[in-house]
């Protein structure tokens, strides 16, 4: 279903670059080589003990038998991890998962990704890790080997704000909690309620300094910066105020 609707969006838009962003559950050879035949860029989570080789060496002069499709061996990425000779760079990655710039460090190459059976896909590999040991050690893959390592992370952090906005459009919009009978129905239901968080979020960042959104704390839960719950709040907080509710009108 996954690559049907990402073919479906290649369809629809032929000449536009196209990066998909996805999670683990898509770091499958079967899917990524479909993607890569088709212009798709796909970007997700690599597995610290995938079977990574060197690309396949020019096919001599004269040479029978089937061309290689592989060349040596690479080391694992849990053997690179733990390698103290691989070289290191900090980079700073903007918007870590919504706290704001943090400088990270990686290892990244290319390699051929590939195992018996299954389709062989050229990538660029990455190994990120925090000096302050505040995440554990993280792999990913690009299917476009010429990406730079710091745009293939950006693009994958900028994953978390679709899942936070996945996840509080069911706490708070009730996107789960739909009890249409008919497909059509639930089909239109779930994009108005999507349109409805982006039309508080954009009510709530026109919001003036006497209206200003309230970050709501308590003891076991702090936070710096307002969540849609806040700005939901403040939003229906000035709705409320408005002359129209306030007061019945003088006139008849």
């Amino acid at each position: 279903m996954g690559r049907q609707l990402v073919l479906q969006a290649r369809r629809w838009l032929p000449g536009r670059p196209l990066v998909l962003v996805a999670d683990s559950g898509f770091s499958a050879l079967e899917f990524l080589a479909a993607l890569r035949r088709q212009g798709v860029t796909c970007v997700t989570r690599l597995h610290l003990d995938a079977a990574l080789y060197q690309p396949a060496p020019p096919r001599q002069p004269g040479a029978v038998g089937r061309p290689r499709t592989k060349g040596a061996r690479l080391p694992t990425l849990a053997e690179v991890l733990a390698d103290k000779t691989a070289r290191w760079r900090r980079v700073l990655v903007p918007g870590w998962y919504g706290e704001g710039d943090r400088v990270v460090e990686i290892c990244s190459d290319t390699a051929v990704w590939r195992y018996a059976g299954s389709p062989i896909v050229p990538i660029r590999w990455m190994l990120l890790r925090d000096s302050c040991r505040r995440f554990d050690p993280q792999a990913l893959l690009c299917t476009d080997p010429a990406q730079e390592a710091l745009q293939v992370i950006r693009w994958f952090v900028q994953r978390w704000q679709l899942e936070v906005t996945f996840r509080e459009v069911r706490d708070h919009l009730g996107v789960e909690t739909q009890r249409q009978w008919s497909d059509q129905a639930i089909a239109r239901t779930t994009p108005c309620l999507l349109g409805l968080f982006s039309i508080v979020a954009l009510l709530a960042a026109r919001l003036d300094d006497r209206a200003r959104i309230r970050v709501s704390t308590t003891t076991w839960y702090q936070k710096q910066w307002p969540t849609f719950v806040d700005a939901l709040a403040a939003v229906r907080r000035e709705i409320w105020t408005e002359r129209g509710f306030a007061a019945s009108r003088q006139s008849a």
